[in-house]
């Protein structure tokens, strides 16, 4: 008797432990966040596609000026291969807010962006400059993933050539 009381109460004990995750903390998850996003515009520097890639999740979307959107990761990846092989590229961006849900899976940061690189058509080298949102989602090992990257220039479009 004694002993099935003792595994009865052992029950108790670990469904408790089990059910009583901690809450998310949401100021130390946006840390972690800024930390992911200053280490990431380190790599940008590296211009590795793959280490690049790796901040998104499977089936994220990134949608820039000027291209169509690259939905997953491996179109990503491609798209990411042919920016960092211009030579003129520079990026650098930083969130001015990082918001976490309350229920400390998913999180987005707002901020601005400065960019140097080649224009395709007239292979120039031009700076652009403009906003971000990025929408994060925690993955099953607690990293936290892009999901929803875009970013919108602030430099007006060139004027069409006359006739």
């Amino acid at each position: 008797m004694k002993r099935l009381i003792a595994i009865a109460w052992a029950a108790v004990l670990i469904a408790l432990a089990v059910g009583c995750k901690s809450a998310p903390d949401p100021q130390s998850e946006a840390h972690l966040i800024q930390n992911g996003e200053q280490q990431w515009n380190q790599d940008y520097i590296g211009k590795d596609p793959d280490k690049l890639a790796s901040y998104y999740a499977d089936d994220a979307v990134l949608m820039a000026p000027g291209m169509s959107p690259a939905v997953g990761r491996d179109s990503i990846r491609a798209e990411l291969k042919a920016i960092v092989s211009d030579p003129a590229l520079s990026l650098k961006f930083r969130a001015a807010k990082i918001e976490v849900a309350g229920s400390g899976d998913l999180a987005w940061t707002r901020g601005a962006y400065e960019m140097t690189m080649t224009d395709p058509q007239t292979k120039k080298v031009i700076n652009d400059h403009g906003s971000y949102v990025t929408t994060y989602r925690k993955d099953q090992n607690g990293s936290w993933k892009v999901v929803a990257d875009i970013a919108t220039s602030e430099v007006p479009p060139g004027q069409p050539a006359t006739m």
